[in-house]
């Protein structure tokens, strides 16, 4: 049963103007409720996500889905680094393991490893943001099972869209 409804926002913070560079799920419109087998309520497996047009001196993605409505604050779902610049998509269901093909996968705030879909309390509507950040480093240094905030924190100052 579908006891909430949730909106999924793909985001992409561009630091230079004129920057194609975009990011997109095949599984959902946005600003359309995110189907129920990505969510808590259904398969709970990662929507496929696809990229385009990164800027030329992109060396790794970083990708952070989270949701700034929650209750208690802002609440991290997704967590994926050390992304290869070859790499231009997530497939769906991507494996919930700390290392899938040298992509790292961090700690969500259910304390498990890699995606973990919206699961909002009944109320109001929840936003759920996926941030794309591509960088000029290779990797991002930090162990597999890493928290958002110290994925964050090591690219800063190395953002290039």
């Amino acid at each position: 049963m579908f006891r909430f409804l949730v909106f999924l926002t793909l985001l992409i913070f561009s630091l230079s103007y004129g920057n194609d560079f975009s990011v997109r799920s095949p599984a959902f419109d946005y600003g359309k409720p995110i189907p129920i087998v990505y969510t808590c309520d259904g398969k709970d497996i990662s929507p496929e996500i696809i990229w385009a047009h990164p800027p030329a001196n992109t060396k790794s993605f970083v990708l952070i889905m989270d949701d700034p409505d929650a209750p208690f604050g802002t609440f991290t779902h997704w967590v994926v680094y050390d992304i290869p610049a070859s790499v231009n998509k997530l497939p769906e269901n991507f494996p919930k393991k700390p290392v899938v093909d040298g992509i790292k996968q961090g700690i969500n705030d259910f304390g498990r490893i890699g995606y973990g879909g919206p699961c909002p309390p009944p109320g109001k509507p929840h936003r759920y943001f996926i941030k794309l950040y591509a960088t000029d480093l290779k990797s991002v240094n930090l162990p597999p099972k890493a928290a958002k905030s110290q994925v964050l924190k090591a690219i800063q100052g190395h953002i290039l869209s």
